[in-house]
């Protein structure tokens, strides 16, 4: 049974749906559905692991359904212990800042790296749009800047959600952070301002990107994939958000006790997020199904002669090289350098030309090469 305080402060006992078994098997029910989804398409792309600089980036935004799915899931079944699912949301939460790099990675890595990118935008006069974000950049033009500020954008939620992620445990153990609670002398309040405009600025980055290539992105098939990302993350957020200013306001119900165990302000709304997440990642999981398919990867496979096919040791490999971050620091570096406006990073390859099907063409341009500097002259426009 649930102790609960309600808005006109009566304190009553009360069967809370969260915490009964009903609840729990109905998330496990959509949650493993999801991962069992997400989990063979991720196994697809390694057994297909033909082009891996772009198929890297796709299986670490796969990882998303598992990790909100099945982290969401544990925050539910330990309900009665707030201070566990903190621990939970704090990694779900630090993986949507690597999945938001990833898929701005990845739509550079479509289009053939910075210098391809540029030699196709650069000097272009930027639109003004209020509807893109664009309104006050008008007289404006397109330049190395520009990509700069992008990978800046979306590499700065990478190392501002984590630090905030900490924070929150440690003011959490100090009774010092409850969600929903908007008390000055609390921590709830300023993370989420920071979180709030953080996460803004790395939408607004892939946003704006998404404007200015558009047109080179469409054989990619980029609006799903965009807007699935998006949903996920923003979404998620704001829900979040909403849960808990409807249990400070009483709609919600505010847990004192739950199954005998005290808890803290904020967690009803965290499990009913949790709850939310459990089933939104089943149709996200469906929904990357077909925003990111393997078929073009299966088709480049098959023009591999049979038994030159990846064995499982290599499928274990990709795995390992697909979850390692290390590009992720370089760029990093690269991209908060000094020098950044005298070099840019870009591929050797050719750039690759979508065929009349919005598939990548088959061909030896597809091939990765290893990377290399490229001197560049330095931009003062945006």
């Amino acid at each position: 049974m649930t102790i609960i305080r309600t808005s006109n402060g009566t304190i009553i006992e009360h069967q809370m749906f969260l915490n009964t078994l009903a609840a729990q098997a109905l998330t496990g029910i959509f949650v493993w559905s999801a991962l069992l989804i997400t989990c063979h398409q991720i196994y697809t792309h390694l057994r297909s692991y033909s082009v891996p600089n772009e198929q890297r980036y796709i299986i670490r935004i796969l990882f998303i359904v598992p990790v909100y799915s099945f982290d969401s899931w544990l925050s539910l079944l330990f309900i009665t212990n707030d201070q566990y699912y903190v621990y939970f949301d704090s990694i779900r939460d630090c993986y949507e800042a690597f999945v938001i790099y990833n898929f701005l990675s990845l739509s550079f890595e479509y289009l053939g790296g910075e210098s391809a990118i540029m030699s196709e935008i650069r000097g272009k006069p930027i639109q003004s749009s209020c509807l893109y974000g664009t309104c006050c950049l008008g007289g404006m033009s397109y330049s190395i800047g520009f990509l700069r500020f992008c990978k800046q954008a979306t590499l700065q939620f990478c190392v501002v959600k984590p630090i905030m992620a900490v924070i929150t445990i440690v003011l959490q153990a100090y009774g010092k952070y409850h969600d929903g609670d908007f008390n000055i002398n609390g921590g709830y309040l300023y993370i989420s301002i920071i979180y709030n405009f953080s996460v803004s600025l790395s939408l607004y980055a892939l946003f704006i990107f998404f404007f200015a290539t558009s047109d080179l992105l469409r054989p990619f098939e980029p609006v799903l994939k965009f807007l699935t990302i998006k949903s996920v993350i923003f979404l998620s957020f704001w829900q979040g958000m909403v849960l808990a200013i409807l249990e400070r306001w009483g709609v919600i119900p505010n847990a004192l006790f739950i199954d005998g165990h005290e808890v803290g302000a904020g967690t009803v709304a965290a499990g009913w997020q949790n709850f939310i997440i459990c089933i939104e990642m089943f149709f996200a999981a469906i929904a990357l199904k077909y925003a990111f398919t393997c078929t073009v990867y299966q088709e480049k496979k098959n023009e591999v002669p049979a038994e030159n096919h990846p064995p499982m040791h290599s499928i274990s490999s990709g795995l390992k090289e697909t979850m390692n971050p290390g590009d992720m620091v370089q760029d990093a570096i690269h991209n908060f350098s000094p020098a950044y406006q005298q070099y840019t990073q870009q591929s050797t390859q050719e750039v690759v030309q979508p065929s009349t099907n919005g598939k990548v063409a088959a061909g030896n341009k597809s091939t990765r090469k290893s990377d290399k500097i490229m001197l560049i002259t330095s931009d003062d426009e945006f």
